[in-house]
């Protein structure tokens, strides 16, 4: 559940939009406050998804791919979850009644809440969430 990838993704495509330029790592870096190294592992990511694009040599950098209206939140999540939101199973004692039935609740429970975060995020676009920013 400490899961940080979703709000640096965010957080990267968010600058990006609002800036409308090619960025260096270690500028986004400076903005998440947080490692150049992480950020280029977020972006090979988000390129590989198709939300960011790259431009080597002098005034290069990465920027959006498409325009912000285009990329839905649930979108983003999906790229870069790993795990339910929830967290993850526990390994109970087979032996124990509610043992040996708990993980199968959990995940109906975890794939439901996995599913409205979803169905939320892909009512918002990248763009509506920048209009959050002034």
């Amino acid at each position: 559940m400490n899961n940080i990838e979703f709000a640096t993704a965010i957080h990267i495509l968010t600058l990006l939009a609002i800036t409308g330029e090619y960025l260096s790592s270690s500028y986004i870096a400076g903005s998440i406050n947080i490692n150049p190294a992480m950020v280029r592992k977020s972006l090979s990511v988000l390129r590989a998804q198709g939300f960011v694009e790259a431009k080597e040599g002098n005034g290069g950098g990465t920027a959006l791919a498409k325009p912000a209206g285009k990329i839905m939140l649930s979108d983003i999540y999906q790229a870069v979850n790993k795990a339910h939101l929830l967290g993850k199973l526990n390994r109970p004692n087979p032996e124990c009644k509610t043992g040996k039935q708990i993980n199968a609740h959990l995940t109906e429970l975890y794939n439901q809440a996995d599913d409205a975060l979803i169905n939320k995020l892909s009512t918002i676009t990248l763009a509506d969430f920048c209009k959050k920013f002034n």
